[in-house]
């Protein structure tokens, strides 16, 4: 089913297809205990944004970059209600989780963490942007899932980090990005991006800024 599946995907357009074990981050999937207890399984689908769209973003987000955020996002929405038809049809369960649904905006967290399965599922490492850092796309991509309790063979994480890189730490307009991932600056990130909206370049809280500088450098650890 997983080469099945894959192919379905990937038929639909999208980039990025991986399968992530998420029994242990059930804890932090923002459903009830009844929905998430049988869907042990995650399938990350990844679309590519258009790299001249990325050109666009300068040192904050524009119309254009909002405008391609967006229907990105409609594109995986839409994909993994396709796929999670194909797969209630094969007789499973199958739960879609939106590409950008912001459950708590001063945390910026939504129902699942799309790039903890990502990263989980091998599409990609976690970045010092704190984003999931691809190989071939970088950071310039958009991610969605879909849940299920089909007994999918999982992915393996990608062993690799960014290396000697640090496009984005040198790019960031608000300074929240550091060595370590771990040292990532929430709150200065989400201020830059009230700032963003209050200048009225976007009319929603995005950047994109180091999504632009990120091109996938990294080594295996």
């Amino acid at each position: 089913m997983y080469t099945k599946l894959k192919e379905f995907c990937l038929g639909m357009g999208l980039d990025l297809f991986g399968v992530a074990d998420i029994t242990s981050l059930r804890g932090e999937i923002l459903l009830s205990d009844a929905v998430k207890a049988p869907l042990t399984r995650a399938v990350c689908l990844g679309a590519r944004l258009s790299a001249a769209v990325l050109e666009d973003v300068g040192d904050h987000p524009t119309r254009l970059y909002f405008h391609h955020y967006k229907t990105a996002n409609m594109f995986l929405d839409q994909s993994a209600y396709r796929l999670s038809v194909f797969m209630q049809k094969e007789g499973f369960l199958a739960l879609p989780v939106p590409a950008s649904q912001i459950v708590d905006w001063e945390k910026q967290t939504g129902m699942l963490s799309h790039k903890k399965v990502g990263r989980m599922a091998g599409l990609g490492w976690l970045g010092r942007n704190n984003l999931l850092v691809n190989e071939n796309l970088g950071s310039g991509f958009r991610l969605a899932c879909v849940l299920t309790d089909m007994p999918l063979e999982a992915d393996k994480p990608v062993e690799r980090d960014c290396g000697s890189c640090r496009a984005c730490i040198e790019s960031c307009p608000a300074g929240a990005i550091s060595e370590k991932p771990a040292d990532f600056g929430h709150m200065k990130c989400f201020a830059q991006l009230k700032e963003f909206q209050k200048k009225r370049y976007v009319e929603q809280f995005i950047c994109g800024v180091c999504v632009r500088a990120c091109k996938g450098k990294g080594k295996k650890s």
